[in-house]
């Protein structure tokens, strides 16, 4: 089972981590997830994703309902960075 860490920053961190959209959008397609705010700075947060496979993920993080849950919880798109396992 694959495991990715995604960095990113978001708007708000609580809003961020109060929202369903994870696991709405993560939790059917077969994927755990765990939450992480930076101590220093509640703008970067993190996501460790476990799951089916990479590119499954990969194709999921293109989809219009990943996009629109990353918009709603309020993501910076251009933070963004995805670190796969070695």
């Amino acid at each position: 089972m694959p495991t990715v860490l995604i960095i990113h920053e978001v708007e708000d961190a609580d809003r961020w981590l109060k929202s369903p959209k994870r696991e709405e959008v993560f939790g059917p397609a077969g994927y755990t997830v765990r939450t992480f705010v930076d101590p220093n700075d509640p703008h970067t947060v993190g996501l460790i994703v476990e799951g089916p496979g990479l590119e499954k993920l990969q194709e999921m993080l293109q989809t219009d309902e990943l996009q629109e849950a990353a918009r709603y919880d309020g993501v910076r798109f251009d933070t963004v960075r995805m670190l796969g396992e070695r």
